[in-house]
């Protein structure tokens, strides 16, 4: 199943609100960005609780671009997130995370987009998704990089490793996510192409329909 998934970075909740209502409207799932100032220069709005009254109206996915991401796990479930996605780079112990959050729910890695995929120490098959970047993690608005991709032929071209769904993050627009997609991508997480239009639903209909193509 091909699937885009709006995504918000913002370091202020007012924002973030704005979004999800928006988003809430047309979406079934958001990815909500959390940067904690050390993984990335820049840091994201960290407090989950404010979220918990739209997790009924939407599926709450977060990607924790942060240090020893298992920390936040705990407090982010309380909110009604639903899956959880940590980065590898500053992971201390990938399967530790991995079994933490597979009793909240559903559990994946994220790899940016210099890392390479055999930094990854567990078994596919216990994962519930993977992400890969297509940038350099950190900051919205930034170019798809076609060659962070080409990771994704060998884990592909293994057949155990056709039913893994695979996120692409990282200046998706209606060009790239055909790009993506022939590569084996099934979910597309789109930040400033849908929410930096003056009709985000519009721009989230936009790439369904590329998907089509």
């Amino acid at each position: 199943m091909l699937e885009v998934i709006p995504g918000i970075l913002e370091k202020d909740w007012n924002e973030i609100e704005r979004k999800l209502n928006l988003a809430k409207s047309f979406a079934k799932t958001v990815q909500i960005d959390i940067i904690d100032g050390k993984f990335a220069p820049n840091a994201t709005f960290l407090d989950p609780k404010p979220f918990a009254k739209y997790a009924k109206d939407l599926f709450l996915e977060v990607h924790l671009m942060v240090e020893d991401p298992i920390r936040y796990l705990d407090s982010f479930a309380k909110a009604g997130f639903k899956r959880f996605i940590g980065h590898i780079e500053k992971m201390p112990d990938q399967k530790e995370f991995i079994v933490k959050g597979e009793e909240l729910g559903e559990i994946g890695l994220a790899v940016d987009g210099p890392t390479p995929l055999n930094l990854i120490k567990v078994p596919y098959q216990d994962l519930d998704c993977l992400l890969l970047m297509a940038v350099k993690a950190g900051q919205s608005g930034q170019v798809f990089n076609p060659e962070y991709l080409k990771k994704i032929e060998t884990l592909r071209s293994d057949k155990n490793n056709l039913q893994i769904p695979i996120e692409v993050d990282g200046g998706v627009n209606c060009e790239t996510i055909l790009s993506a997609r022939d590569k084996g991508i099934n979910r597309f997480v789109s930040t400033n192409f849908i929410f930096g239009a003056e009709n985000p639903q519009e721009q989230f209909n936009l790439l369904n329909s590329s998907l089509t193509k």
